[in-house]
C-alpha cells in the first residue's frame, strides 16, 4: 500500500513537474520561477490526482480537499524537496532544454530519488492510520457511482505510473534524435 500511495504522489508530482518545466522554458522564467510554478503545479496534480477518487465516492469537495490535504502534504513535500535538490546537484540539468537527453534523465533520476525518499514517509503514515489510510476508507465503496459522479475519472496507480514512464522515455527518445539530428 505505501508503495501504491507513493507511485500515485510521484505520478502528481512529475506531471506538475514537467508540466511547470514546460511552462518557464516556454516563457523564458529564470530558474527559480520555473522551480516555484514547478512546485505548485506538482501539489495541484498531486493533490487533484488523489481528489478524483474521493468525489467519485461521494465526498463533497471541502471534505474531499480536507482529507487529501492531510493525507499526501507530507508525502508530497517530501518528494519535492528530494526531486529539487537532485536537479539542482547535476551538472548542466538546470539549464538544459526540454529536447535534450541531460534534462530527462535527470528528471527520470530526480523522480527514482524522490520516490526512495517519500516511500518510507508514506510507509510511516499508513502505520499509524495517517496519509493515504486516510483515503483508501473511500476508495472502494459498495454504492453505485451514479449521477455526474460517474464522469469523474478513476485512474489505477498502474496505469498513472505507465502513462508516466511511456512519457518519460518518449521524452528522452526525441531528445536523442534531436541531438543525434534525426
Amino acid at each position: 500500500m505505501a508503495a501504491s500511495a507513493t507511485l500515485h504522489c510521484l505520478t502528481g508530482c512529475a506531471i506538475g513537474e514537467i508540466l511547470g518545466l514546460v511552462i518557464g522554458t516556454a516563457a523564458g522564467f529564470s530558474n527559480a520561477w520555473t522551480i516555484v510554478i514547478s512546485v505548485a503545479l506538482a501539489f495541484f496534480f498531486g493533490y487533484t490526482l488523489s481528489t478524483f477518487p474521493l468525489l467519485r465516492a461521494g465526498l463533497a469537495l471541502g471534505t474531499a480537499l480536507t482529507v487529501v490535504l492531510a493525507a499526501d502534504t507530507l508525502s508530497i513535500a517530501t518528494m519535492e524537496v528530494v526531486d529539487n535538490l537532485v536537479v539542482a546537484v547535476i551538472p548542466g540539468a538546470m539549464d538544459a532544454g526540454l529536447v535534450n537527453d541531460t534534462f530527462w534523465l535527470s528528471m527520470m533520476l530526480a523522480l527514482a530519488t524522490a520516490f526512495v525518499a517519500a516511500f518510507p514517509v508514506n510507509r510511516y503514515l499508513l502505520q499509524r492510520g495517517k496519509g493515504h489510510a486516510l483515503t483508501h476508507e473511500y476508495h472502494h465503496g459498495a454504492a453505485e457511482v451514479t449521477g455526474a459522479r460517474r464522469f469523474i475519472p478513476s485512474f489505477s496507480t498502474g496505469t498513472l505510473v505507465s502513462t508516466l514512464v511511456a512519457f518519460m522515455a518518449g521524452g528522452l527518445l526525441v531528445s536523442i534524435a534531436e541531438q543525434a539530428n534525426l
